[in-house]
């Protein structure tokens, strides 16, 4: 498999804030948004293995799959061999293919990024990355959990007017709660 990275962090936005996993990031991506704040190109090549191995090294038993876009490479085997060394796992998906047949899944965050609705049987948590567009087509999409989440512009002036925007938003539509990218507020991978 085709990895960016493997680190030990909290999980610093989402329903599961706060939570230490493991990150496992797969590089490539079907899409290419003008605002990710990612970079997913560089990659190294692991076996499912490898990976299960460096995600063991850690002492939490949370693994968050993401990219990218990890439905491009993920496996059922690989959720299965994580499985077998007990993590509970988490996807971040955008939407745009399905979960490989047999995956074992126990969250998904689904982000999509464009105004169509996601393309999975299943979304645990939707969260939307927000800038004050048209989200209304969401609201209807089955989820435990409907976020919208401040787009970081780079621009501290516009990054206000975007958490205004935000806020006003979901107390005018509590079917949403505002998901904040804490990880960065408090500098952390």
């Amino acid at each position: 498999m085709r990895v960016n990275e493997i680190f030990y962090s909290i999980q610093g936005e989402g329903a599961y804030m706060g939570l230490p996993a493991v990150f496992l990031r797969l590089a490539g991506c079907n899409l290419s948004c003008p605002f990710c704040d990612t970079s997913h190109s560089r990659f190294t090549e692991m076996s499912e293995e490898e990976i299960v191995a460096e995600a063991a090294k850690h002492e939490a038993r949370n693994i968050v799959i993401t990219g990218g876009e990890p439905m491009l490479q993920l496996t059922a085997s690989l959720t299965k061999a994580l499985r077998e060394a007990g993590f509970s796992i988490h996807l971040e998906t955008n939407g745009t293919l399905p979960l490989p047949e047999g995956a074992e899944v126990d969250w998904i965050t689904c982000s999509p990024k464009g105004e169509d609705t996601p393309h999975l049987r299943r979304i645990d948590e939707l969260k939307v990355v927000y800038w004050g567009q048209n989200v209304s087509p969401y609201a209807s999409v089955k989820a435990a959990v409907h976020s919208l989440q401040p787009l970081d512009s780079g621009d501290a002036a516009r990054n206000k007017e975007i958490i205004e925007k935000t806020l006003d938003y979901v107390l005018k539509h509590p079917i949403w709660k505002l998901s904040l990218q804490t990880h960065k507020m408090l500098n952390v991978r």
